[in-house]
């Protein structure tokens, strides 16, 4: 599935980048741990995915699903860009990759 993997790679530079902006700003280490964390999850599962591997989906959509759950609090709570921003990725992440494992499992 070479053609999916674009999308992983790119949550991968949102994460990453939200991470190092977040230390930067604020010199929040948590922010530059979970940054790196969920952009290294995400472009690995984007190498699984490009290379036609084994649980690049199962992984875009597990990390998907956990970067929903830890910045959709957060983003209502704080009403602050860059948590909304990441909460949408994670949103979007857990549809698309939500329905390619659908369509995975169903075989189509």
């Amino acid at each position: 599935m070479p053609g999916i993997s674009h999308l992983a790679f790119a949550f991968s530079g949102i994460c990453t980048l939200g991470g190092i902006a977040g230390f930067a700003r604020a010199k929040s280490r948590p922010s530059l741990i979970a940054g790196l964390a969920f952009g290294t999850l995400y472009a690995t599962s984007g190498y699984l995915l490009d290379k036609n591997k084994d649980y690049g989906v199962e992984l875009a959509a597990g990390t998907s699903v956990l970067l929903l759950g830890a910045m959709a609090p957060r983003a209502i709570r704080t009403r602050k860009i860059p948590p909304i921003t990441l909460a949408v990725v994670g949103l979007v992440g857990t549809a698309y990759y939500g329905k390619k494992l659908q369509e995975q499992m169903q075989g189509v």
